[in-house]
């Protein structure tokens, strides 16, 4: 199971394109860990703040964070700190055979 919810497929006809849930991550993480707020997120994450901040609310209702938090403590290095390792996983390419479970 992903950790993130995938949001689907969305009916065809008006509205924006889809946000890349790894961009809508890293920008919630900045938000989280840069003390930056919602309405001030920088336009270089190509994400807009309502849409960053409807992704941390459903992600929060999903209990995406606490499923984070298990599987990051299960294969990070002790000497990491969750910043770190949530920072590190943000910006690094996916595997795909990781994302398909």
């Amino acid at each position: 199971m992903p950790l993130l919810p995938s949001f689907g497929a969305r009916r065809q006809g008006g509205g924006t394109a889809p946000v890349d849930d790894r961009a809508a991550f890293t920008a919630v993480v900045y938000v989280l860990t840069s003390g930056c707020v919602w309405r001030r997120l920088p336009a270089e994450f190509a994400v807009s703040p309502a849409t960053a901040h409807r992704r941390f609310t459903a992600w929060t209702r999903a209990h995406v964070w606490p499923r984070l938090h298990r599987a990051v403590a299960a294969e990070a290095p002790a000497e990491l700190g969750w910043t770190e390792v949530i920072v590190d996983a943000a910006a690094a390419r996916a595997d795909p055979a990781v994302s398909e479970r």
